[in-house]
Formats: C-alpha cells, structure tokens, sequence
C-alpha cells in the first residue's frame, strides 16, 4: 500500500503512471502474436505491421490487431516505408544465423496498396540490394528505413551481432541500390536497427542483448545520434555505437521483457509512438507480441513513455497547474483554529484533521448535469476523478478509450455539442463521454472526447484545452500551446 507521502507526491506521468494504475491496462488486444514487427504504417484508414516468416497484423484503430497483412518472400525482420502513394516493403532472406549460417540477402518490393482485399493489390518482383556471403564479419539482415526529410534520400541500416550495422543508399524512386554507393560500418554490438531524423539530429537505434529466448531474453532498445546520417553515432556520454556505446531506450518491464524492432509513428505534432516486440509477454503464454508506447523527447533523446493506465488522480492544467473540478459550492472545512498567536494553545498535543469526504458534500450538488472549471487544487471530493479504461469501447494507437467520473461516484465527464465540458450523473458509455489520453513528446498529456455530438465520427482534432485559468473547453489541440496539455497528480 502507498504511504500517505507517496500519495501526495506530485509526479508528471512521464514514466512512473503504470506504478499506481488501479487496474492493468492489457497490451494490444486482440491477437497481436509477430515477432520482429516492421515500423506501423497506415494505408487507408486501417494500420499494418510486417513480421518475420511472412504476414502480419491489421488494426482498424490501432487497439486491437489480428492477423491478415500479407507479404511473400518469407525471411525476417521487414521495414515499410509510405514514399508518395506507394509502399515499399525492405527484409531479410536467410543470414542472421537462419538456415544455418550467415550468407544472407536484402530484398526491397513495392506495392500501391497494403490492403490485401484491394483491387490494386500487388506485391512488385523482390530486387536485391546488398548480400552478406558468410565469411566476413557481416550479416544481411534486419534492414531499417529511413527517407531523409531534409534531402529526399533514402538509407538502409542492416547488420546483427555477427559483425556490423552497414549503411547503405536506394533510390527511393525504384527501391534499387544507388549505383556506385558503398556500404558504411557505422555501430557493433547490436542488431535489429533502425534510423529516425529529428531537429539536426539523426538517430540510430539498435537492439542490444539476447534474443529469441522467451522470458529469458534481454533484448533492450539503445540510441545514439549523429549530425551526419553517415556518423558518427554518439550516445549520451560520449561513447561510439562503432565501439559499442547506446543509451537506454527502453529494457524490460513487471510482465514483459526482450523489447527489440523499433519503429517509429507520428500520429501528430507533439504525439509519436515506438512500436516494437516484446520477445515474451508474461500475460500472454509468454508469446512474442506487438508493443505500442509514447515516444517521449528529453533533452534531445527518445525514451519510451508509459502508456496510460488509469487511477485516481487529480488533473491539472499544465497552463497554471489549477485542477479540473465539478463547479460546485466550495464546502469549508470545519477546525479549531490554531492560532500561532496563542501560545497556550502550541502546548497543547498536535492531532490530525480528516479529509473531507464524498458524504459529506455531495448532497450539496445539483442532480443533473454538473458543468466543469478549474480550480486551486485542495484535494477535495469535486477535485478528485477516477479514470478506468473500458476495452470494449475500442481504442487509438497505444490504449483503449477511458471514462473519467469523480472518484466514489458514475458522475462522468462529457463533452457537449457547442464543445464544452460538462459531467453527467451517469456513465452510459456514449461516445462524448468516452476519453483518448496520449502521452506527448515532452512527457504531458493530451485528453480528447472519442466524439463530439452532432459531429460524425471519431474526434481526432478537438481537445480538453484551458481557455483561462479556471475555464476548461474544448478546442483545436495545438502542441505549441500550454492550453492544450494536461498532468496527472496522484493523491
């Protein structure tokens, strides 16, 4: 049980949420069984992911993912990579010590469409683009793509723990190897890699540790970044990935462990998530499975965030720091009061003063629809929620929708038609009163309604926003500002 310190310790849910959840949020629902899954990429309206022996997974909302996607040639590790209204598909045939030995092949095949129901469904011959023969120190396998924002050119990072991460360069109108490029050394110690460009900065992700051994594996994610894609790729301390340097991305956690594939997805500015595998989640047999987490941004390096669990918490506008509460009567706390001016008094033994309690205010309240405001936080009952999640209600890229109702009670939050916010004395699961909480790039949140009503489908641009220091709305989400964000504090 948390001690009463602890409850009271202010915390901006970066990292530590999943340490006071009331309920355990599962991982992808659905069957999200793949092993070395490629970066999620979204081809209409629907997510994908490509893994090792072939196929792959589909979400309709990124939630819940089954089996489905196709992709032949069988191998390991693919990469996929949208390059204008076409998909390219990267893996590895053999190497990586399958079938025996190290003599492998890259192969890169486009495709106008990830939908194998579509019409327009059709994988292009595989080409080659690099090989490894055996016998030097190099394996042709677990390719990474990246398209330079800043240059329109496309890398390759490939190589496992037998040898090096290689470098290389397609033309990213054909897939094929740049005539006359030669591969680059660029890290050791590592495998599974994958490139990302962000603020002059290029990054360099490897997987580190043991691989393919169920719970005993201790693949983890490392990072170092470069101002040249080529290299060199320091990481935090100064030490080269070429000579076996990385910072910690993300490890094991209670229930899962052997985080390896990185991939990175931006849903918007200021939300990214790392997809990547658990090599055996304790929930789930101990399968390989699809893991979704927040990317979040510390001083220029990529940490996993948590995903967002739920509890009882206050929320607290990151504008001011005041916290969402009912707009109801304050309701003063009776004390005897004790004067620092009467001495007589101080000699008296100090006792403690109880909480209010839910009894004793919410007979004050009205019985219908309660507005919200922000407020001084003074952990009072109007101040305090319970934020559960309802897997049956669906889910967004990292979590499914919650409910957010004052704590002892099914009053919920709700938003309204002329994008306000509101509670209702009941949870009836209607979409306006279900909640997208992400966690952003600089470690808040961002909550959004799954609906706003009189609106057609699913709300993907209107926030819970801070119009003044005490007036929550709701508005366009707009990273840049203040209004937009929102902490969680426990109590």
């Amino acid at each position: 049980m948390m001690t009463k310190t602890y409850k009271r310790t202010l915390i901006i849910l970066s990292f530590l949420i999943s340490h006071f959840s009331l309920c355990r949020v599962a991982a992808q629902i659905g069957a999200p069984y793949i092993h070395d899954p490629s970066t999620i990429a979204e081809c209409e309206g629907k997510y994908y992911t490509f893994g090792t022996g072939g196929g792959g997974l589909i979400s309709a909302d990124g939630w819940s993912w089954n089996s489905g996607a196709d992709r032949p040639g069988g191998g390991a590790a693919p990469d996929v990579l949208k390059i204008g209204d076409r998909y390219l598909c990267i893996y590895g045939a053999t190497g990586g010590g399958l079938g025996g030995g190290h003599a492998g092949r890259i192969l890169t095949m486009w495709n106008k469409t990830l939908d194998p129901k579509s019409p327009d469904f059709k994988w292009s011959e595989a080409v080659e683009v690099c090989y490894s023969d055996g016998m030097e120190d190099q394996d042709a396998i677990d390719p990474g793509l990246l398209l330079d924002p800043t240059t329109g050119r496309l890398w390759v990072s490939y190589g496992t723990y037998f040898g090096t991460i290689r470098l290389i360069e397609l033309d990213p109108k054909t897939g094929f190897r740049v005539k006359g490029n030669k591969e680059k050394d660029i890290a050791i110690d590592c495998e599974a890699s994958d490139l990302m460009y962000r603020d002059g900065w290029y990054y360099l992700l490897g997987t580190h540790g043991t691989c393919c051994d169920g719970v005993n594996s201790t693949y983890n994610i490392v990072v170092g970044r470069s101002k040249s894609v080529e290299g060199p790729y320091l990481d935090n301390v100064g030490r080269d990935m070429f000579h076996g340097g990385g910072k910690m991305v993300i490890a094991a956690e209670e229930r899962a462990c052997g985080a390896g594939h990185f991939g990175r997805y931006i849903i918007d500015e200021g939300v990214e998530v790392m997809s990547f595998h658990w090599e055996a989640d304790f929930e789930l047999s101990g399968r390989s499975t699809l893991a979704i987490r927040p990317l979040v941004w510390k001083n220029g390096w990529p940490v996993a965030g948590d995903n967002f669990k739920g509890g009882n918490l206050a929320i607290l506008s990151e504008r001011r720091g005041y916290a969402l509460e009912l707009a109801v009567d304050f309701v003063r706390m009776q004390q005897e009061r004790q004067g620092w001016f009467n001495r007589n008094q101080m000699q008296e033994p100090a006792k403690p003063i109880a909480n209010q309690t839910l009894d004793e205010v919410k007979g004050n309240w009205p019985e219908g629809n309660i507005p919200a405001r922000i407020g001084d936080y003074m952990y009072r009952p109007h101040q305090r929620w319970t934020i559960t999640p309802v897997n049956e209600a669906g889910g967004y890229l990292s979590n499914p929708y919650f409910k957010i109702t004052i704590e002892g009670t099914d009053r919920a939050l709700a938003a309204t038609a002329d994008c306000e916010v509101t509670t209702v004395p009941a949870f009836t699961g209607a979409d306006e009163q279900l909640w997208r909480i992400e966690q952003l790039t600089d470690g808040t949140y961002r909550i959004m309604p799954k609906a706003i009503p009189g609106q057609e489908g699913v709300n993907t641009t209107i926030c819970l926003y801070s119009a003044g220091d005490s007036t929550p709305t709701l508005a366009k989400y707009d990273f840049l500002s203040d209004n937009s964000k929102w902490n969680f504090r426990i109590y």
